[in-house]
């Protein structure tokens, strides 16, 4: 690395340096069979780099030239780039977190052994209940990564990390009524999640949803599961990105010490939570815990570097990779709402339960509102009936407004997590 960002170094007046190695196996099983294998590798650096007040970004996975091509590359970029006085890069920092996310005993452990856990999954949710018709999609993922960064403000640190993954779909039937149900759990550490256990759980959700009907147009009290309560968090989190702020994006801005949200919220946003936890940022930036909201009251945005910059303010570790092939930009690294001292998932005699929503994509990130397909339960008196075919609409600024409890469930489903969460007023079309 510092090999190639000397050699760089020379011809910008500032240039930042990536290198990635990821290295992903996945295998796929089918009764009691390993019926899919694939394994693939990612090496290669990207480089960014200001010359003359112009920023320019290229990649290359050569691995005999790597400083030639990505020289190369950019100098052909250059003069077809406009000026940007907000360029910028990570200042030097004086160290940065330290956490166990590399699992080299799971990563010893052999190939046989691995395909024997995700057989047994598969088994344990095929053979839970007749009713269960197939088991697709059931796989094991394991990721491999080693990420290193170099700029020429004095920054030099590179990591690595694992994660494993699982994950299944079960059907289910009873006469002409089929259902599905789909879910996926991970872990740093490959003993961090029991297969068996998360075959059970998805066994028994996908009968239990047997037999679900439409229930009426309304306003409910209920709760919403930690997967349901993440999704409607991925909308708001874009509310918190200090590059919304700057394009006049988010319903926040000016807003910093008011109210907000319900009190007693908690919302943190923490590099170092989540799958994509990680020492440094998308700019070698050290991760750090950032509490956006506190009590009910909104406390920050999220800066990168740049808007950052533009905003005159520090970057609070916010920057972002999806890969090799992109720059980096600011975003979400791991928010999660706060647990709370209690189980709040025991039945309630009269409400809802959402366990899924169905359509996130098509929610306005900027106003919050939403409109989506959800499925659940409903009780009343206790009795416990599953429902489907129906719409929850709102909007995510009113739903973390009226959040009433926090369960102690979090669970993290990509770079956002949730507890469950206890809402009033969930409006439902229905029958």
């Amino acid at each position: 690395m510092k090999n190639i960002l000397d050699r760089v170094g020379g011809y910008f007046d500032h240039c930042e340096v990536f290198y990635l190695n990821e290295k992903g196996r996945k295998i796929e099983a089918r009764d009691e069979e390993i019926c899919a294998a694939e394994f693939k590798e990612e090496e290669g650096y990207a480089l960014r780099v200001i010359k003359d007040g112009r920023p320019a970004f290229a990649y290359t996975y050569d691995r005999t030239d790597p400083a030639g091509k990505l020289i190369t590359n950019v100098e052909a970029l250059l003069p077809v780039v406009e000026k940007d006085e907000y360029g910028v890069f990570a200042p030097a920092c004086g160290g940065y977190p330290v956490a166990p996310l590399y699992d080299a005993a799971g990563m010893a452990v052999g190939d046989d052994e691995k395909r024997s856990m995700l057989m047994t999954m598969e088994k344990t949710i095929r053979e839970h209940d007749s009713r269960i018709t197939a088991v697709r999609n059931c796989e094991f993922h394991e990721v491999e990564l080693e990420a290193a960064l170099g700029n020429s403000n004095g920054v030099l640190v590179e990591g690595r990390k694992t994660l494993f993954v699982w994950s299944a779909m079960a059907v289910a039937g009873q006469g002409d009524d089929e259902v599905s149900w789909y879910d996926w759990r991970w872990s740093d550490d490959l003993t961090g999640v029991d297969p068996v256990r998360m075959g059970l759980d998805i066994a028994e959700k996908v009968v239990s949803m047997l037999s679900a009907r439409q229930i009426p147009t309304g306003t409910y009290e209920g709760i919403l599961t930690p997967r349901a309560a993440s999704d409607l968090l991925g909308i708001l989190s874009e509310s918190f990105l200090a590059e919304n702020l700057y394009k006049d994006k988010t319903q926040l801005k000016g807003k910093e010490g008011a109210q907000c949200f319900a009190k007693g919220l908690k919302i943190v946003d923490s590099g170092m939570a989540g799958p994509d936890a990680f020492a440094f940022d998308g700019e070698g930036a050290p991760s750090l815990k950032n509490t956006v909201v506190d009590d009910g009251v909104f406390q920050t945005f999220l800066y990168d570097t740049y808007f950052g910059k533009k905003l005159g303010k520090d970057s609070t570790g916010n920057s972002v990779r999806s890969g090799l092939k992109s720059p980096p930009k600011c975003g979400v690294r791991g928010m999660y709402v706060e647990k709370g001292a209690r189980d709040i998932l025991a039945p309630p005699s009269n409400g809802i339960v959402i366990e899924d929503l169905m359509g996130t994509h098509t929610a306005n990130t900027v106003t919050g509102d939403f409109s989506l397909g959800c499925l659940g339960y409903i009780y009343k008196n206790g009795v416990k009936e599953p429902f489907q075919g129906v719409m929850f609409s709102g909007n995510v600024f009113d739903i973390f407004r009226n959040v009433k409890e926090t369960g102690i469930d979090l669970t993290f489903y990509g770079p956002v997590g949730s507890p469950s969460i206890y809402v009033e007023g969930l409006k439902i079309s229905g029958t």
